[in-house]
């Protein structure tokens, strides 16, 4: 029996009372606007819906816009959905649900379709077929970019205005979800949001779909823009949402480290065109710890790092491109661009660089099409954890992901909704609440704070001391944050910050194993009892304030039938 965790925290962070507040109504909302919230949103407007996309910057601005490296899809002759499935599963170490790879390898070549459809341009070779490479953890070429390092930006254009320029959906950028509205009878219903003018605005619908990002913003080191803050998870579990795996943080080993300055991104596609890791003295590392060195998972590959610092009692290592054939300032613009402006000229310096969180790959628990453990609630892309990855993301499997389940989802949450009466809402006035108090409270002191007990506790290695800790601090500085901030967004997003830090060291305290990118130092070895993942269930007390987290061990589901090679599976 897993232990019980004490988690006090309010099932809403403002009180709501639909008489009082204006109601937008639509068929399904969608919270978030990058690749797995903008393919939901277009499947359900395509299926008929009337769709709000609601984002809390500028449509653009997501984590897909930062994704530098590719996206992964079965298109080249060699390759296969059984080899593609293979290699997935090999990285997620035993905890990948299998049904879910499939559905996500499969969908892979519709996908890509669809985005050419929606007008991305992919690089192309000089036949004019599109150009595919092969990142750490695959076995074939299967990798699309587009300008080279910019596939993310690329891909968030096209979706973009996919979104802009369809009928049936109205785009709502600016504007911050704070809460899901719920039904007396637990249902999810719809979002309270607060615009950019600071009017609070209630969006109805019969599906709400949470496609909202990771949770970056709550380590010192990530490669994640400042709207990464877990606003998705948050929200989810105080309307009573299962979550699940939340103890495996992807951690990038290749970050730009200058002191003082933003961590950015070298993307796994820099190593997999022959660049190489060496400490100061210039010694190659890799080939110690992995028979693929430098293209070996990411886990494998960022705890190396973290080791040969401290070995070296280093700050960072660095990535020697000199072995790359061809110009590295035309295969890499965006990574030059950024280097150069700190006077390193990649074509002949080594690039320092150091591990930084990277990717969520827990969440909230998902079904393959989206459901969530709470009726009218569905999940998608970084903040759900749909089975795919396992206890380890491979790299470029993420878009692909956001692309085929957004869709599934989507389409799903189309043929499900049903309208919603007013008075079909929860009135919550003021009862789960929390008092504001007049002592003053520092949000920027405690989220540096934050930040750094993470890097420090939740990092690449952990230990059960320090986990635990960790809880004391996290519990205290959410009570603070509850009680003495401000009611305003800024509070509300550190909030949020704070529950999946905690929910991440629950989860990590509970998994007395290493396993993909859970990493403890006191449990070194992976073992058999722990294939399975960790759900994290929020407890009410008489059904209002969320008052502990039951922890459950949950086995991996049985194999399904083996994928056959399929005949035509590549797209031009």
């Amino acid at each position: 029996m897993l232990p019980e965790h004490p988690f006090s925290l309010p099932r809403q962070l403002v009180g709501f009372d639909p008489r009082r507040v204006p109601l937008y109504r639509f068929d399904v909302v969608v919270v978030g606007g990058g690749v797995a919230g903008a393919s939901a949103a277009l499947a359900a407007a395509r299926a008929g819906a009337e769709v709000a996309v609601l984002t809390k910057s500028g449509l653009e601005r997501s984590n897909t816009q930062w994704a530098k490296g590719g996206i992964a899809a079965v298109l080249g002759a060699a390759d296969s959905f059984a080899d593609h499935r293979a290699d997935t599963l090999a990285v997620g170490c035993e905890l990948s649900e299998l049904d879910v790879v499939d559905t996500v390898v499969r969908g892979g070549p519709s996908a890509i379709q669809r985005l050419l459809d929606l007008g991305t341009s992919f690089d192309r070779d000089d036949s004019g077929a599109i150009e595919l490479g092969r990142e750490g953890g695959h076995s074939h070429a299967r990798i699309l970019h587009a300008g080279g390092d910019a596939t993310g930006f690329e891909i968030q254009r096209a979706l973009s205005k996919g979104l802009e320029e369809h009928e049936r959906i109205a785009t709502f950028p600016n504007t911050f979800s704070i809460d899901l509205l719920r039904c007396r009878d637990g249902a999810v219903r719809g979002v309270l949001a607060e615009t950019e003018r600071g009017d609070r605005v209630g969006f109805t619908a019969g599906e709400v779909v949470l496609a909202t990002g990771g949770a970056g913003q709550i380590y010192r080191e990530t490669t994640n823009p400042v709207i990464a803050t877990g606003d998705g998870v948050a929200m989810g579990l105080r309307a009573g949402a299962h979550v699940r795996d939340m103890e495996f943080f992807q951690f990038h080993p290749t970050c730009l480290y200058i002191a003082g300055a933003a961590r950015v991104l070298i993307s796994e596609i820099v190593r997999g065109a022959g660049a190489v890791l060496r400490d100061r003295s210039g010694y190659r590392f890799m080939p110690d710890h992995h028979p693929d060195a430098e293209l070996a998972p990411r886990d494998v590959v960022s705890r190396a790092v973290a080791q040969r610092m401290a070995e070296t009692e280093d700050t960072n290592v660095f990535l020697d491109l000199a072995a790359i054939e061809g110009d590295a300032h035309a295969l890499f613009p965006s990574i030059s661009r950024v280097c150069s402006f700190f006077g390193i000229d990649i074509g002949v310096d080594p690039i320092p660089v150091r591990p930084g969180l990277h990717y969520m790959v827990g969440g909230l628990e998902v079904d393959g099409d989206g459901n969530t453990s709470v009726p009218g609630l569905r999940a998608v892309g970084e903040c759900a954890s749909s089975g795919l990855h396992g206890a380890n993301r491979m790299g470029s499997n993420s878009l692909l992901e956001g692309l085929v389940l957004g869709e599934r989802a989507g389409t799903c949450a189309a043929a499900e909704s049903r309208p919603v009466q007013r008075g079909d809402l929860r009135i919550d006035p003021e009862a789960d609440c929390p008092s504001r108090g007049s002592i003053p409270v520092n949000l920027p002191d405690i989220t540096y704070s934050l930040k750094s007990l993470m890097w420090r506790h939740m990092g690449v290695i952990r230990a059960k001391d320090r986990l635990e800790e960790s809880l004391p601090l996290l519990d205290l500085w959410t009570r603070a944050t509850l009680e003495l901030a401000p009611s305003a967004a800024r509070s509300w997003e550190l909030v949020n910050m704070l529950t999946v830090a905690r929910l991440g060291v629950i989860s990590a305290l509970a998994r007395t194993e290493s396993r993909g990118v859970h990493y403890r130092s006191d449990h070194p070895e992976m073992h058999e009892a722990w294939r399975a993942h960790t759900r994290l269930v929020p407890v009410a007390h008489q059904g209002r304030e969320l008052e502990r987290i039951r922890v459950e061990r949950v086995p991996v589901a049985a194999p399904v039938e083996p994928l056959a090679r399929p005949e035509a599976a590549r797209a031009d």
